[in-house]
């Protein structure tokens, strides 16, 4: 399984994740990113061609090693300082109070501890802060919700890690409030797989 979840999976997900609808879904999401940044599951960075132009420092945790090779090809040819850990979100080495802005796409799907990541979050955030975050999960359709409970367990072989059944909502309100989101499902993208949660949770 390791040679699959950081050679395979990097090369799978760097192909799968910049195709439509997902680069109009960063752009939309990343344009009012701010100040200084922290990036949690940073991948093979295909967010950094939709940062704002304000954004120059950026830092990022990813724990898979496999990804820092195609990451580092967009480092380079970006005007982005970027600071790489390479971690898991859980325990992150920063101190309170330290971002502007904490940036998530399609990783909390995927964390092991996702509650006590979205904790970090809010604990590296500055009051008034903000965490950008797009990630798939539960539908809000009960009839599709057993399936997706049932198809987990073979998602996570083939996702390395990602669930298909976690309520993003819900974790992010268990810290953050306000939090200001929508739900709907990704274009061409199938429904067990593309519900989506989008939004900016706050730090009060």
């Amino acid at each position: 399984m390791k040679l699959y979840s950081q050679f395979f999976f990097p090369r799978l997900l760097d192909v799968a994740m910049a195709v439509e609808p997902f680069p109009r879904y960063r752009k939309a999401l990343l344009r009012d990113v701010t100040g200084n940044v922290l990036e949690i599951g940073f991948g093979t960075g295909l967010n950094l061609d939709y940062y704002p132009a304000t954004v120059k420092q950026l830092a990022t945790v990813d724990p898979n090693p496999g990804v820092n090779q195609l990451a580092q090809k967009r480092i380079d040819a970006s005007g982005v300082t970027v600071t790489h850990h390479c971690l898991s979100g859980e325990a992150l080495p920063m101190a309170d109070n330290s971002f502007d802005s904490v940036v998530s796409t399609w990783v909390l799907c995927s964390i092991p501890d996702v509650a006590g990541a979205i904790a970090e979050v809010h604990r590296v955030l500055r009051p008034g802060g903000k965490f950008f975050f797009i990630e798939h999960g539960l539908s809000d359709e009960p009839k599709l919700q057993p399936w997706q409970r049932r198809l987990t367990p073979i998602q996570k072989v083939i996702g390395d890690g990602c669930h298909l059944d976690r309520d993003i909502a819900a974790l992010v309100k268990a810290q953050f409030n306000p939090v200001d989101y929508q739900t709907f499902y990704g274009d061409r993208l199938p429904k067990v797989a593309g519900f989506m949660y989008q939004g900016i949770a706050t730090k009060a």
